[in-house]
């Protein structure tokens, strides 16, 4: 487990150089904040681009909407403190997506300087840093019903994992699986296109090695699991 997580609050985030190789920067942001790095939420329109400002526009709840611009205001600061630029000229491109040629792959800088994910769930947003491809995943501890939809989809050697807990740990449990493979899924730039079952991740307290990816939980707040996979 990483318990280093840098907060990005009020100040101007002291970032350093880019991260270099398989080093890695984690940074986590409460997605309520009024402003972040001591830039107003309700004035993130300016610093995002027309895609991220479409994106937030189709979120019909103003809280969703908030925690949206909350975590890309975020995400440009920090590439720009990283970058030696404004927020607002940092460029973001997607890469060519690994299941089809679209281009709908992982979120990049334009130039490839820096390798970054975000995620984000319930209040809480994590952003990671490296020098070669990186997914990072928070995910807030699910229901019950949740868990019932998502447990039949998983890896048969998961799903038997989870089905031996006690019934009230299994919801814990989820949250450590979903988080461990949904980093593998972002750092490959597949994403959910091709399922859950693969990679195994395992339910344990430790996740289960991947090949070819760096696989670490990360401390998190109560109630929320998360997790990192660096390309080795």
């Amino acid at each position: 487990m990483i318990d280093h997580v840098n907060e990005l609050a009020d100040g101007t985030p002291r970032t350093g150089p880019p991260p270099e190789g398989a080093a890695v920067a984690v940074w986590s942001l409460d997605t309520r904040r009024e402003t972040v790095a001591g830039r107003p939420v309700a004035e993130a329109g300016a610093v995002l681009d027309a895609d991220e400002r479409e994106r937030a526009a189709r979120l019909l709840r103003p809280a969703d909407r908030h925690r949206y611009l909350a975590s890309h205001l975020g995400l440009r600061v920090l590439l720009g403190s990283y970058l030696g630029l404004a927020p607002q000229e940092v460029a973001l491109v997607r890469e060519t997506c690994p299941c089809c040629g679209g281009p709908h792959g992982r979120p990049a800088v334009a130039g490839g300087p820096i390798h970054f994910s975000l995620s984000h769930s319930g209040d809480v947003a994590y952003l990671a840093f490296a020098g070669v491809p990186v997914g990072v995943d928070v995910e807030e501890t699910p229901s019950p019903e949740a868990l019932a939809d998502v447990l039949p989809l998983l890896h048969p050697a998961e799903i038997a994992e989870l089905s031996a807990l006690p019934e009230a740990d299994r919801p814990a449990g989820l949250a450590r699986v979903w988080c461990r493979k949904e980093a593998c899924l972002k750092a490959e730039g597949t994403g959910l296109a091709l399922g859950l079952t693969d990679p195994y991740v395992g339910s344990a307290p430790a996740p289960a090695p991947v090949p070819g990816w760096t696989l670490r939980d990360l401390a998190a707040p109560a109630d929320y699991a998360a997790a990192l996979a660096v390309r080795s």
